[in-house]
């Protein structure tokens, strides 16, 4: 029976594995997201989720304990400086797997581990669209009228060949002309 061995062995030593987990964690970070075994991705899961946690809290203590993890002060800076902050106010699950189906040559199950709404160090935020700008000319839309609407109307009932006709028509704005607003004269008070 295995209790309390919560550790997943992978069929490897201690040390083996240690270092494993060390280049898992440090590709997880470096690339957001990487694809992996099953059973590498459920492992891994543990030690990057607790490596985020000590990146939101962001002491020196917590930098020391993840590097001693990472083993790399360029991964350790990524991770407190940019993944950590994106999870400020997100309690856990940072990563999630996805099963993607068995490798040709063993059939070992593969998965994709990723982080959640995650952002590269080069991408922007963009919940909007770019605007398109345009610099050709916008022309009126042109109405079309049917022949009953321009003529004046008649005390009996159109014909079906007035109803059916249509004819574009612009419609045009008269120009307004600019209005001049008179300046009103305040009275001035003497100081007394």
């Amino acid at each position: 029976m295995r209790h309390q061995n919560r550790v997943a062995k992978l069929g490897r030593t201690a040390s083996h594995r240690k270092a494993l987990m060390m280049n898992l964690a440090s590709a997880l970070i470096q690339h957001g997201k990487i694809k992996t075994t099953d059973a590498k991705a459920k492992e891994l899961r543990r030690y990057v989720e607790r490596l985020i946690t000590y990146g939101k809290r962001g002491t020196v203590h917590h930098r020391r304990l993840a590097f001693k993890v990472l083993h790399d002060r360029t991964v350790v800076k990524t991770l407190f400086d940019h993944i950590a902050p994106q999870y400020s106010d997100r309690d856990g699950g940072y990563t999630r797997i996805i099963k993607l189906g068995f490798r040709d040559n063993d059939c070992a199950a593969v998965s994709l581990i990723e982080f959640v709404d995650y952002r590269q160090p080069g991408e922007k935020k963009s919940a909007k669209p770019a605007k398109k700008t345009t610099t050709t000319k916008k022309t009126k839309p042109e109405t079309t009228k049917t022949v009953k609407e321009r003529k004046v109307k008649k005390a009996d009932e159109p014909t079906e060949q007035e109803e059916s006709v249509t004819e574009p028509v612009v419609e045009e704005k008269p120009v307004e002309e600019p209005v001049v607003e008179e300046a009103e004269e305040t009275e001035k008070k003497p100081a007394e």
